[in-house]
């Protein structure tokens, strides 16, 4: 073949191979919906798998936000349209009893993807104990699963569960921060009343005094703390914490009903150096 009708060929394969290229420079992958979280675990029946998610990979006892999939067996593809409830159970001894928990709903912007809550109060060594009854409707028709979990108990007590003055038990679990920081916190604290054994409803309009300290630093405080207060908006309290430095904190409480009468916790006095009642933050 005569150079000329070569240098076009060449030419043209080049710039075809050019625009390819650029053209994959500027291809962007489909982010997953749960990206940034972590398998727990998988919940199987005949036609789903049901996938639960956090940002750990593992339930443990307190505060625990959990994204839920749900995908059909026979064609692999996850559910939109999903309506969800749920169980958590530990089996006692002598008895079994739930714990604080939402349901789960679809989360904000996700198709696939809904988003719950559960409170562990508390857990066996090995972490056995608990188990997950998930039921939910698709397109009218019910289906449910049911399996044992594991539930490891968190290195800080970030969950307290107590019977208080008036004779009602309640549990209160730590929220936010998940990352502390010198300097001011948003501290996020849930107040929960125990029913009877499967009933757990938020408490309204209580107040949690806040003193944190530093046991291991002659149990100084810190300024400009608030006290707990609730947020009808998110049904939690919220509060200013104050951490002027690295370690081990002990978050000492003290909880009062609208009445100002106190349910569970004393001040932090120089003959008192903690609360009975508190949480504990460690960074």
């Amino acid at each position: 073949m005569k150079l000329k009708y070569i240098l076009p060929i060449l030419f043209l394969a080049l710039f075809t191979v050019s625009c390819s290229d650029d053209e994959n420079d500027d291809f962007t992958p489909p982010t997953s919906e749960v990206e940034g979280l972590r398998l727990i675990q998988e919940l199987d029946n005949d036609t789903h798998t049901i996938e639960l998610y956090n940002k750990s990979g593992m339930f443990y006892t307190g505060y625990n936000a959990v994204s839920i999939r749900i995908k059909d067996k026979s064609t692999n593809n996850y559910i939109e349209n999903a309506t969800m409830s749920w169980v958590p159970m530990m089996q006692m001894p002598t008895m079994q009893h739930s714990c604080p928990n939402t349901n789960p709903v679809k989360a904000s912007g996700k198709n696939t993807v809904y988003t719950g809550t559960i409170v562990y109060q508390m857990t066996n060594t090995d972490g056995s104990g608990w188990s997950l009854m998930l039921d939910y409707i698709i397109d009218g028709v019910d289906y449910m699963v049911s399996d044992t979990i594991t539930v490891m108990q968190n290195d800080n007590q970030n969950v307290s569960s107590f019977m208080g003055t008036d004779s009602s038990r309640y549990v209160v679990a730590i929220i936010e921060p998940e990352n502390p920081i010198i300097g001011n916190n948003d501290l996020v604290v849930g107040v929960y009343k125990m029913e009877n054994m499967m009933s757990f409803p938020v408490v309204e309009n209580y107040i949690l005094t806040l003193d944190p300290r530093m046991p291991g630093m002659g149990n100084h405080t810190s300024p400009n703390n608030t006290n707990l207060t609730f947020n009808v908006a998110d049904n939690k309290y919220h509060a200013n914490l104050s951490l002027t430095m690295t370690g081990y904190w002990v978050l000492n409480l003290k909880l009062m009903n609208a009445d100002d009468e106190v349910i569970k916790g004393e001040d932090v006095t120089d003959g008192n150096e903690q609360s009975s009642l508190y949480l504990e933050l460690e960074f």
